[in-house]
């Protein structure tokens, strides 16, 4: 039977936040100090990413150390230093001989509209998250990479509403998989079982739902600037056994659960990318957990606008839902 766990109950992972709440940023880390052999999938047209060759099937390295969910856009690149200094500390990485060197992908997201745009998260801040990750108890909403997210930017943050990081797990058998994505879409959010908008753009009078698809249609004729500061970045962490082929495989699956909840999604205003990680030992069948990944994506995806709060003059969908 299909259960609920939290995704701290994968094993061999710690994941933590820090972020800067007056200045609306953050970042995210997942750590496994084992290594853990992963993949990944992009299907936005602008992803701001680092080391996402090491994850080529082709490439030599058979397991990454950290990976790193940032907001700050391209800038926010930057945290991954403080990632590595924290494992190079602690004697986690590929051995060089001299050192040994962490290996650590990340991804960002855009932020930089919401509060203040000269504040991104560093390398400062990525040390804090690796420390916050030894208590292993992660919160969602407005925390880590969710700190500034927002979606339904079509027609630009004024009409938008605010996500934030959400996560999901669940227990088949011994099998175990969970989703950490940090939502900050140009579209709409939709609960994937009923098609109800949960978050998204507003009608300008900020009182109903615009339907990003629809007014997106409209502009079929124009040459419109949609660069409204987007893209959703997360991760499935597993406890099944796979090489990094098959967590290619598996990330590239989990981009169903980003088309069952975000409409309109993978457009060129997005760099929507998901990591996939290996973290245990567990036989199982490929399509199985990659069925459960796009499911655990779309749950968590979910739990992003459901658990964030009201803020930066942006509504949330708590807040909204409820009036």
């Amino acid at each position: 039977m299909l259960k609920q766990i939290h995704i701290t109950e994968i094993e061999n992972i710690r994941i933590g936040h820090a972020q800067d709440i007056e200045n609306a940023t953050g970042c995210t880390v997942i750590i496994c100090e084992k290594g853990a052999p992963a993949g990944v999938d992009v299907r936005g047209g602008g992803p701001a990413s680092r080391e996402t060759e090491l994850l080529r099937p082709v490439a030599d390295c058979t397991g990454i150390h950290a990976l790193l969910l940032s907001g700050g856009s391209a800038f926010g690149l930057d945290a991954a230093g403080g990632v590595m200094e924290y494992l190079e500390e602690r004697n986690i990485g590929f051995d060089v001989g001299i050192t040994k060197v962490p290996l650590v992908c990340e991804s960002c997201l855009f932020d930089l509209n919401v509060a203040n745009h000269r504040v991104r998260p560093d390398k400062k801040m990525g040390y804090e998250a690796c420390i916050q990750s030894e208590q292993n108890q992660p919160a969602m909403g407005n925390v880590g990479a969710g700190t500034g997210a927002s979606v339904g930017k079509l027609g630009g943050i004024q009409t938008a509403m605010k996500s934030g990081l959400g996560m999901y797990a669940v227990q088949l058998g011994d099998l175990k998989i969970g989703a950490i994505v940090a939502v900050n879409a140009l579209g709409d959010i939709y609960d994937y079982k009923t098609g109800t908008i949960l978050a998204g753009m507003r009608t300008k009078d900020g009182k109903g739902w615009a339907n990003s698809e629809q007014v997106l249609y409209t502009l079929y004729n124009e040459k419109k600037n949609l660069f409204h500061q987007n893209t959703t970045i997360g991760a499935i962490v597993t406890n099944a056994k796979f090489d990094k082929t098959h967590m290619n495989k598996i990330a590239a699956m989990a981009q169903n659960g980003y088309s069952r909840s975000i409409r309109p999604v993978h457009t060129t205003a997005d760099g929507d990318s998901i990591y996939a990680l290996s973290v245990g030992e567990i036989e199982a069948d490929l399509n199985v957990t990659g069925t459960l990944a796009a499911q655990v994506m779309a749950e968590a995806i979910k739990c992003a606008v459901l658990k964030s709060k009201p803020a930066y003059g942006l509504p949330a969908a708590q807040s909204f839902l409820s009036r």
